[in-house]
């Protein structure tokens, strides 16, 4: 009898252990998600293609040194092209921890924007993505060059580099992103619809359907 009441209080000892560290576990996770919803787009969004309010909404998260976004690129620039006035396409920042120069190439993007020149160095950022992509350091060095040839006024383009506003909207963007579910780049939202990535042709698909409801 007292063996069995020992393994009785013991049991029940674990139970509880585990029922703590389970709380634990839960109130962490908890904590660890952005407080609030996002929001798919936001008055200060980067906006390529303005439809008007009868047209398809898209939204891409993306980072500009991810592969799959610049293999993505030229069929994002033909969907444009096919449905220009029907569509409208924004683009927003998820610079991902794994690419070393992600956030580097969305601060050029983001200082370009301040100039009226995002989809300039947005275009240029995938063009040239092979000469800085994979690198073990960052490399803001590029990126002024890039900005060079692109005609920009180099000097408001160094303050706005240097400016903590300017990451501060990037960060902006990606927490966006993270309260809405993204974890991976491309990232596509239809009218405010994840879309679920499986093929190519799924982004297509999906503002085709769109376009049809």
């Amino acid at each position: 009898m007292k063996t069995s009441f020992k393994a009785v209080i013991i049991t029940i000892a674990v139970v509880v252990l585990l029922a703590i560290a389970a709380i634990a576990y839960a109130m962490n996770q908890q904590a660890q998600k952005p407080a609030g919803g996002g929001e798919t787009v936001r008055p200060d969004s980067h906006v390529l293609d303005d439809a008007g309010a009868d047209g398809v909404t898209v939204v891409e998260f993306l980072d500009f040194e991810c592969p799959s976004c610049v293999r993505f690129f030229p069929i994002v620039e033909d969907l444009r092209e096919k449905h220009a006035g029907d569509i409208t396409y924004v683009v927003r920042y998820f610079p991902l921890p794994g690419h070393i120069n992600s956030t580097q190439a969305a601060l050029a993007a983001e200082a370009a924007a301040q100039q009226d020149r995002f989809e300039d160095m947005y275009r240029t950022l995938f063009e040239t993505q092979q000469q800085w992509a994979g690198q073990q350091t960052e490399t803001p060095a590029v990126f002024r060059e890039l900005a060079v040839g692109l005609g920009l006024d180099m000097a408001a383009y160094d303050e706005a580099i240097a400016d903590p506003a300017t990451l501060d909207r990037i960060l902006s963007d990606k927490a966006d992103g993270e309260a809405l579910g993204v974890r991976s780049t491309p990232s596509f939202f239809i009218d405010g619809e994840l879309l679920e990535l499986t093929a190519w042709g799924d982004l297509e698909s999906a503002i085709d359907k769109a376009l049809r409801r």
